[in-house]
């Protein structure tokens, strides 16, 4: 007798630290759409590791303006406030592993020693930290110098070898293909720092595996990022999901709708007088 497949399963994760743009929306179609085209379920997952700029009001307007939208989603819907023992058990796996240090520079020091660019352009760590010794980490540890925890990218890397997972596209419906990852072009990325047992490489990654996710869509500003992810789940022992990466909308400068550029929100433009119907032509869904 066969065995009956899982559903697939496909998820939205929008932070809650402002309102959505016509980016998300598109995003969150596109979501909805690729479910339906598989036969599978659409979660949605709010990403509020950000305690300082996530707002219970912002996440009272994501459900208001996703229902809007017309879409809907299975209850509860995961928040990761609620989640950071599980995160912090994960960095301890990599601690356990020899793959998590302590690092004290500040940003000034990595600007200063920065030996490149990161895939978004952000000063890449030189490792300085990587083989300070044990008494000079502990003693600072215990001084309670100001402390950031990076994974050992390199030395992940020379356990594992060759790193790969699943891309579709342009449709998520078209044949899975196998794409080489690089982590190593991120340098060692933080994961945790004092007070926050997590960042967002790592809770996306527990969350996702949680949650069953078996095909993961973002935009192509992701793309990149994702080589760090696939990282993390294969030390995790977590299973990777099918990746497809989608357009981005952008604005008339052509840049990526942002909300930290004020890109216009949906509660804007429904105040303008917007329908759902309008949103979709205007993101061509």
């Amino acid at each position: 007798m066969s065995q009956k497949l899982a559903k697939p399963v496909l998820r939205f994760a929008p932070s809650p630290n402002g309102r959505l743009h016509l980016g998300h929306a598109y995003s969150a179609l596109y979501t909805w759409n690729a479910a339906s085209l598989l036969g599978g379920t659409a979660l949605l997952r709010i990403e509020d590791i950000d305690a300082e700029r996530s707002k219970p009001e912002f996440v009272a307007a994501i459900f208001d303006d996703l229902h809007w939208l017309g879409l809907d989603w299975p209850e509860p819907v995961m928040a990761q406030s609620e989640r950071m023992d599980i995160y912090a058990d994960a960095g301890n796996q990599l601690r356990d592993q020899g793959l998590l240090y302590p690092c004290f520079c500040s940003r000034a020091d990595l600007a200063a020693h920065a030996i490149g660019l990161d895939p978004e352009g952000a000063p890449l760590y030189a490792g300085t930290c990587r083989h300070m010794d044990r008494g000079e980490q502990i003693e600072r540890l215990e001084r309670g110098d100001a402390v950031q925890f990076r994974i050992d990218v390199s030395g992940a890397m020379a356990r594992i070898g060759m790193l790969t997972f699943s891309v579709v596209g342009p449709s998520i419906s078209d044949r899975p293909q196998i794409r080489h990852a690089r982590p190593e072009r991120w340098g060692d990325v933080v994961l945790q720092r004092k007070g926050m047992p997590t960042s967002y490489h790592l809770s996306v990654v527990v969350d996702d595996a949680a949650q069953g996710v078996s095909h993961v869509t973002r935009g192509r500003d992701m793309e990149a990022g994702t080589d760090m992810h696939v990282l993390l789940q294969m030390l995790l022992g977590l299973p990777s999901p099918i990746y497809n990466f989608h357009k981005l909308i952008l604005d008339d400068n052509g840049k990526k709708l942002a909300k930290s550029r004020h890109s216009e929100s949906l509660g804007d433009l429904r105040a303008k007088g917007w329908t759902p119907e309008d949103v979709r032509r205007a993101v061509g869904l």
